[in-house]
């Protein structure tokens, strides 16, 4: 089942010539989000986010459920002036670039991650770091895409979120934590001198789990929690029990600004849904 979670559409929109705009979309196995970048007026048109009830549907489940988006969503069956496509999933992993060889990239996954013998694996590097993502991405739901759209850029939304986060704080010093959450499920960034210390991606059940993660991460990392910056983004908000408990234990939290003027979205939270208006 597919739950409408945002509908937002900007008066700027030009439904006449929207050929000449750029279209964004993030995948997941519990969602599916889109925006339409107005070129001309350098801002975004549309936002539109949807959540699927099932949360762990199979590969060819999932490919119904967009096929299904797909076949109601009218502003998903115009061609584009290009595309972009982020997968967010926890099927990755970081290769420092000195010990990269694009021939073993099984071999780097599987020993974080079970691998199928027919899964499709692939890799970013991400800029202004020497790491190298290497990942699975939903190559079923790639090739659907390629049949509406032709060529498409695709990346693994980790990488979207490290390469902006690295550009945007690597003249400040300071240590930075980053979490940003979806649903039951976050990312967690962690910068140190001005370079990528840590990305993993983590699911949980309750609150207690979410703070447990935190905490044993800025415990391996040597950052204390009276000084290290907590930075939030995604699906949290400063009246939520998450973030409630997040200060109790950590000093200095702060909610993302993006230094993107044409990612603000009248409609929602300036530090949410941060991949899928990254993609311009």
């Amino acid at each position: 089942m597919i739950k409408e979670i945002n509908k937002l559409t900007n008066s700027s929109l030009d439904f006449k010539n929207l050929e000449e705009n750029h279209l964004s979309i993030q995948l997941s196995l519990d969602g599916f989000s889109f925006c339409v970048y107005n070129i001309p007026n350098t801002s975004v048109a549309v936002f539109h986010r949807y959540e699927f009830t099932n949360t762990s549907p199979t590969p060819y489940e999932h490919l119904n459920l967009v096929k299904q988006l797909f076949s109601q969503e009218e502003l998903l069956q115009i061609k584009y002036k290009s595309v972009t496509v982020s997968h967010l999933n926890n099927l990755i992993t970081q290769v420092p670039l000195p010990f990269f060889d694009k021939n073993n990239l099984k071999f780097y996954l599987q020993n974080t991650i079970k691998v199928l013998e027919n899964d499709y694996i692939t890799f970013d590097e991400i800029d202004n770091s020497e790491i190298v993502n290497v990942y699975i991405p939903f190559v079923n739901i790639n090739n659907f895409l390629i049949d509406r759209y032709g060529a498409f850029t695709f990346k693994h939304s980790s990488t979207i979120l490290i390469e902006t986060l690295l550009n945007q704080y690597k003249n400040l010093d300071d240590d930075f934590c980053f979490v940003n959450v979806f649903n039951f499920n976050f990312e967690i960034v962690v910068l140190k001198n001005k370079k990528l210390e840590l990305y993993n991606f983590h699911s949980f059940r309750t609150k207690e789990d979410f703070i447990y993660y935190i905490l044993f991460t800025a415990e391996q990392l040597n950052l204390n929690p009276e000084e290290f910056k907590l930075i939030l983004l995604g699906d949290i908000e400063k009246e939520s029990e998450l973030y409630t408990l997040l200060y109790q234990y950590i000093r200095n939290i702060s909610f993302y600004k993006s230094e993107k003027p044409a990612t603000h979205v009248n409609g929602i939270s300036k530090h949410t849904n941060f991949t899928v208006l990254n993609q311009f």
